[in-house]
This record gives C-alpha cells, sequence and structure tokens, in this order.
C-alpha cells in the first residue's frame, strides 16, 4: 500500500529519536514516503496533494489534533467521497490527541503505531462522520471559507479558553491542562458578557433557541480528555450521526461551578443537566448567530472572532483505519 506520513516536528508528544522508530516500523509494511510540516497550513495543502496525485492509498498523521485537522481539510477539499478519496490513519503525537483517542486508539504513538499495523493487517477499518462548519449567507461572516472538524467546535466561552492558551503557547509556555484550567479561569473573570446570552441557535422547522452564553457542537464523545479523564459535554454525539450541541444560558460563579462540576464528573450516561442546559443530538444543519462577536474555535484551533456560523453534520465523509 503507497502511503504518505504527514509529520508535524513539532508535536508536543514526540522526540525526533521516537519519529524516527515509528517511521523505520511503518516503512516496513507500508511503501511509505514521509513529509515534514513547515508552515501552518502545511498539512492541508499536504493532505491535498495527496488526493490529487491519485496514487496514495492511505494518508497517515503522526501529530497533534490541529495537524489532523489540516490534514481532513486537505482530504476534503473538494468534498467528501469516502469511496475514492485515500484513507486517513492517526499515531497521536499531540497533547490531548482527541480524535485517535475517540476512535480508540492507545494515547502513546508507539502502542498507537502497533494498533495501526494491527488495523492494517486485519483490513479494519470504519467511515466516519464530519462536521462542516462555515460562513452564513447574508452575514457579515458570509464569505468565510468553510472548513470541516473531526471532534468538536465552539463559539463563546470555551473558544476564548482555547484563544487564551494559544497566546500563552505562542509565548513558549507548553500545552498542559494546569494550563487549560487555568485559563478557564481567567476566561471567565475577563468576560464581561458571560451573564448575558447572546448566541441564537436557529434550525429548519423548530423554533429558534435563544440565549446561549456558550455553545459546544459536538461530533463525537469525549469532547476533550483531562489526563486520562475523558470529559462528555454530549455523550450521545457519534462518529455515527451528525452533531450534537451542548448550551448553557447562565454562566455565572453558582452555574459554572455546578456545570463545570457536572463535566468533571460526566459519562457515557450522563453529561452537564438542568434548567440551564440546552442539549440537542443528532443536527443536521443549524446555525449559530450571536448579536456580538465572539470567540471561535474548531478542533481546539482558534479561529478569531465570529457573529454567524452554519453547521452541517456530514454522515460517512470519510474513511478511517481504526
Amino acid at each position: 500500500m503507497r502511503a504518505l506520513l504527514v509529520v508535524n516536528p513539532a508535536a508536543t508528544t514526540t522526540s525526533a529519536r521516537t519519529r524516527d522508530v515509528l517511521i523505520h516500523a511503518l516503512a516496513n509494511d507500508l511503501e511509505l514516503e514521509v513529509a515534514t510540516t513547515a508552515y501552518r497550513g502545511h498539512a492541508r495543502d499536504l493532505g491535498r496533494q495527496a488526493v490529487q496525485r491519485g496514487e496514495i492509498e492511505l494518508v497517515i498523521v503522526l501529530g497533534g489534533d490541529g495537524t489532523v485537522n489540516e490534514v481532513v481539510n486537505g482530504l476534503l477539499h473538494r468534498g467528501p467521497d469516502p469511496d475514492v478519496l485515500p484513507r486517513l490513519a492517526v499515531v497521536p503525537g499531540g497533547s490531548t490527541n482527541v480524535f485517535a483517542r475517540a476512535l480508540g486508539l492507545p494515547n502513546d504513538a508507539v502502542e498507537a503505531t502497533g494498533a495501526l499495523l494491527d488495523a492494517l493487517h486485519s483490513g479494519s477499518e470504519r467511515t466516519v462522520g464530519l462536521g462542516l462548519a462555515a460562513g452564513t449567507p447574508g452575514t457579515e461572516d458570509a464569505e468565510v471559507p468553510a472548513r470541516w472538524f473531526t471532534f468538536c467546535a465552539g463559539l463563546g466561552f470555551d473558544a476564548g479558553v482555547v484563544g487564551r492558551v494559544e497566546q500563552k503557547r505562542e509565548l513558549g509556555r507548553r500545552s498542559t491542562h494546569a494550563l487549560y484550567l487555568r485559563q478557564v479561569v481567567r476566561q471567565f473573570l475577563g468576560d464581561a458578557r458571560r451573564r448575558e446570552g447572546t448566541i441564537t441557535l436557529r434550525r429548519p422547522g423548530e423554533e429558534p433557541v435563544r440565549g446561549l452564553a456558550l455553545s459546544i457542537v459536538c461530533n463525537t464523545a469525549p469532547w476533550t480528555y483531562l489526563g486520562n479523564r475523558p470529559v462528555y459535554a454530549a455523550p450521545r454525539a457519534s462518529f455515527d450521526t451528525a452533531l450534537d450541541v451542548l448550551g448553557l444560558t447562565r454562566l455565572t460563579p453558582s452555574a459554572v461551578t455546578r456545570y463545570g462540576t457536572q463535566l468533571l464528573t460526566s459519562s457515557p450516561e450522563r453529561g452537564p443537566h438542568g434548567r440551564h442546559v440546552v442539549s440537542l443530538h443528532d443536527l443536521t444543519d443549524f446555525t449559530l448567530h450571536s448579536q456580538v462577536p465572539l470567540p471561535f474555535q474548531l478542533d481546539g484551533d482558534h479561529l478569531g472572532l465570529r457573529t454567524s456560523v452554519t453547521f452541517t453534520g456530514v454522515r460517512r465523509a470519510l474513511r478511517v483505519i481504526a
């Protein structure tokens, strides 16, 4: 099988020696090409080129969720076609690796490589659904290019946290769970609009859901991990359905404490719940619109401020080795 390995040399949890070992192991079983990313967006370009060449059967990503997202957007630059496009495989190399772990892979690069080779030998693969976020026609964000995401998106509070973490990382801080928790506190204290829900969710044939102060869109569960602990914002979310939404209409100190505790103690059976919680399952098409510009993130990548985003849940978008 002819394969392209896309390596992010800045991946948080893999050393140069580990990468060499993994490349050698993969090259024993595959006709392998290796490409190392050199700039933001490079992985997307490599994914697009793999499709255009027409001879690559498998694209393997050695990196974190951001690198995976770029490759997926490169593979799907002309839209989903799982029967024709190269398959995708992931070797986790980031700090959290939500997509890889949601597929059931070990959160260790060496162990995950072994699992990947076993899956290739046995022909184990699946077709997963993905989310697509695009500018909303008739709004100031109408011309924003559409972008695919693999596990989550957020408009508002959680995206603000992601943006704060990225700022710290640009200053040389390591991406740790303690760093994320500190930025959650700072985002809460620094958000002057946290008590006012400015977001409205609209979907065809249904009444609008108004007054959301937080909105998280999930393509799978868990939503994220704190160390080895999975966190379930939308426990019913799945790669086999469309998109789920968790919304909160209140972000007071007591509400944040209550729902934050529920997130930390969440399970596959139960996520956040209560009178200020909006939980929607298996949505194919909907729009989030805010009265004011809010931070926006996809797969943990902060994309700036948006007032309106249109989401589409696409079933059977891409084949993955798992």
